[in-house]
């Protein structure tokens, strides 16, 4: 099968479970669970790829050669060339769900729970780019409670957005300071989806947003969300309001990307005239890596602007990326 052409098929399908159903439907001897993970053969080497994406899929459009939507590269990209390879000994091909957003890698870990592979590879991200090293993350809700009421008859009462607003800015200078010698972060701090109230003219009862911590180093990680925790509690006291945090998500840091991995890769991007990018990332190769599995994440597509609707690929480049990829399972002896 050609991965181009698959792409263009995939790309502008909405949701797991639709995206699920064609994959099933072009995969021989597919299986599927009850989470809606989809996966075909047997063997020591398991490939995976996510089926979900960040934003809801759009109509494709093409503009000087690339091919532009939401979700077209990551992971529609690693879809595709995924599937466009054929059934191999040694080799079960894998696609996951909820490797994106708040998904905390339930189909990634459900796969190698139930199928025990000795060597995970997380098909994802763009060539030349090979992670083999997994970006530890803590993802939560911080919400802010106070007794709300009117703007003016109420004026003085505690507002729980004032103490979200600075607990969030307060976070960044606690991250900031996670920088080493060399001056680059090795720690990282997004906040979205804010929430409060509902009137312009009312203060309101509750101020909530979703948070996301990550790091290199697992000491690190641990360190800062204990951190976070501290600051946000504070910063309720000072405020006269209530704080509670919820654990949506958590994701390993650390490697165990083996020399023989590392080897296969620079070997299967050699035939492309590439050198690997060796780089730390966060993919489905972390479900591998926090059961000691040796794993890593192979780029197959050329593009940009992930996780934004203006992303692109270069739809040629998925046939590199197939290149690649039958390149590293032979270089593994597998295929």
């Amino acid at each position: 099968m050609d991965p181009v052409r698959l792409l263009l098929e995939l790309a502008p399908l909405a949701g797991e479970e639709a995206r699920g159903a064609y994959v099933a439907s072009r995969l021989p001897k597919a299986q599927r669970d009850g989470l809606g993970n989809v996966w075909a053969g047997e063997g020591r080497v398991l490939l995976l790829a996510h089926l979900d994406t960040v934003l809801p899929p759009a109509p494709l459009r093409r503009a000087g050669g690339r091919l532009y939507g939401p979700g077209v590269g990551d992971n529609s990209g690693g879809v595709a060339v995924l599937l466009s390879l054929p059934e191999m000994p040694g080799v079960v091909r894998g696609f996951t769900v909820g490797e994106e957003g708040l998904g905390n890698l339930k189909g990634a870990r459900g796969l190698v729970a139930a199928l025990r592979p000795e060597v995970v590879v997380a098909v994802d991200g763009y060539l030349p780019g090979v992670v083999d090293r997994a970006l530890g993350s803590v993802r939560f809700r911080a919400t802010f409670l106070g007794r709300g009421g009117h703007a003016w008859g109420d004026r003085g009462t505690p507002n729980p957005v004032f103490a979200l607003a600075e607990g969030l800015v307060r976070l960044q200078g606690l991250v900031r300071e996670v920088v080493p010698q060399g001056g680059v972060p090795e720690a990282s701090l997004n906040a979205s989806g804010l929430e409060g109230g509902q009137a312009v003219n009312a203060i309101p009862q509750r101020a909530s947003a979703l948070v996301e911590l990550r790091a290199l180093e697992p000491g690190v990680l641990r360190g800062l969300f204990q951190g976070a925790q501290e600051v946000l509690a504070e910063t309720a006291r000072a405020h006269g309001v209530e704080f509670f945090l919820e654990v949506l998500g958590e994701r390993p840091a650390g490697r165990t990307a083996t020399p023989e991995l590392l080897r296969a890769a620079e070997q299967a991007l050699a035939r492309i005239g590439e050198k690997p990018l060796f780089q730390p990332g966060s993919t489905d190769a972390s479900a591998a890596i926090e059961r000691g599995i040796p794993a890593l994440a192979l780029g197959v597509y050329r593009g940009g602007g992930a996780h934004t609707e203006g992303e692109w690929v270069l739809p040629r480049s998925l046939r590199e990326g197939r290149q690649v990829l039958l390149a590293f399972l032979q270089a593994l002896g597998v295929g």
